[in-house]
């Protein structure tokens, strides 16, 4: 398609020589809005992948992969089920859990939460809890002791340090002699967590299953069973196998589905700041077009030549794309070549800025995740690279046109 002298005459033209300096310095500017562009690009979404995954894997140390629950919501045969679901490959490991929302009283404090009752060694299996405890331990949930671990801030808003006593309301009711009273029952705390999350820290107890059970007249019955499974991203696919193992009186969650919302919207907030930083990259294209445009106005004269010696409108228009594509693909590789360096060690970046500007851009009390982090994923910085160069081949489409355009007798009138 491009023949060597079309190549030779439109890197030739970048260089503008004695006559239009100002071509050459319209170039450079051309490159270096190219390769800011593409520089942000990379940094800044990559740097949205480390906060997304920094996110996901905070909410799912929490949460689980899968879940497998009765479409009443209630499992009665929760060990036959952990042994069937075990039997999959793809299975990890499973807990079984019981999930009621209650009141904690501590004196004239009062705050609502999600107490879930556990097995400390199933859960361990299943999540990262007992990694983000800051007092106690999980295992120190006995059955029958009616211990309760409190995240942070829910332990910091009822005035609850380890070894305190908080009182358990209950939805249900007792009836007496006297009426209808709510369902009590004193708690010892014997831990506290730590997730980083205001959604768990502040709303989110643990108790142990068989009190759980005897708390909501559960019996040997629970909410559900969490699963652990061995490839987080193929979670759906896994749910769904799952679910024709156990057949229709059981109901199959994956993580996606539980945080669909959540996860989309980060998902949205990082295509809308692609095409953003996309647009920069346009601007840039307009000096391109800037830059060809002059190109081609200063070199009426050699294109009529060359028109004259037989070169046809097309090989003159390839000309021109070479001489734009050659300033969009230098400047996408200066971009890339700057963006992912920055990009893998943007933390020790940032560091050093704070050090040296005696500053703390994300301060631990205010901000739950104070560390910048990135994840470079290059096939995603493949994508900007070449989003980037066709923006930039399209803007060469126009004046290289132009240049086709041109009419030998017209151009060569006054010379």
């Amino acid at each position: 398609m491009f023949q060597p002298k079309e190549l030779f005459i439109g890197l030739r033209y970048i260089r503008a020589r004695r006559k239009n300096q100002f071509v050459s310095f319209i170039a450079f500017i051309s490159i270096a809005g190219v390769a800011l562009g593409v520089f942000a690009l990379i940094v800044v979404l990559s740097v949205m992948n480390g906060f997304g995954d920094e996110l996901r894997n905070r909410t799912l140390s929490m949460t689980s992969d899968a879940t497998i629950t009765g479409y009443n919501g209630i499992l009665s045969d929760w060990p036959a089920v952990i042994k069937k679901v075990e039997k999959d490959k793809e299975v990890v490991a499973a807990a079984p859990y019981i999930n009621k929302e209650v009141m904690l009283t501590n004196g004239r404090r009062v705050s609502g939460s999600i107490v879930r009752g556990i097995l400390p060694g199933y859960e361990e299996k299943v999540s990262g809890i007992a990694s983000k405890m800051v007092s106690g331990r999980l295992s120190d949930l006995k059955p029958g002791e009616y211990g309760i671990v409190l995240g942070r801030e829910l332990a910091n808003s009822l005035g609850l340090y380890e070894g305190d006593r908080v009182t358990m309301i209950t939805p249900q009711a007792n009836i007496t002699a006297v009426g209808v009273l709510p369902r009590l029952r004193r708690f010892r705390v014997v831990g506290v967590f730590e997730v980083g999350m205001h959604e768990f820290d502040s709303a989110m107890a643990y108790v142990h299953l068989a009190d759980a059970a005897k708390l909501f007249r559960l019996k040997n019955r629970v909410n559900g069973v969490r699963l652990k499974l061995t490839n987080l991203f193929e979670a759906p696919r896994i749910a769904r196998n799952i679910e024709k193992i156990f057949g229709p009186d059981y109901w199959v969650r994956d993580w996606s589905k539980q945080h669909r919302n959540f996860f989309r919207a980060l998902k949205t907030e990082k295509t809308v700041m692609f095409i953003i930083l996309l647009m920069m990259v346009s601007i840039a294209a307009l000096n391109i077009v800037s830059t060809l445009m002059m190109s081609v106005t200063d070199k009426e004269p050699d294109i009529a030549i060359l028109r004259a010696m037989g070169m046809s409108p097309g090989s003159i228009m390839r000309i021109f794309i070479v001489q734009g594509a050659f300033i969009g693909l230098f400047g996408t590789l200066i971009g890339v070549a700057l963006g992912v360096p920055v990009a893998l060690n943007i933390f020790e970046i940032v560091h050093w800025l704070e050090l040296l500007f005696h500053t703390d851009f994300l301060p631990a009390d205010v901000y739950y995740i104070s560390d910048i982090t990135a994840d470079v994923k290059f096939h995603e910085v493949l994508i900007y690279a070449l989003s980037a160069f066709g923006v930039t081949i399209l803007a060469t489409i126009y004046p290289a046109w132009r240049a086709s355009k041109t009419l030998p007798a017209q151009a060569l009138r006054y010379e």
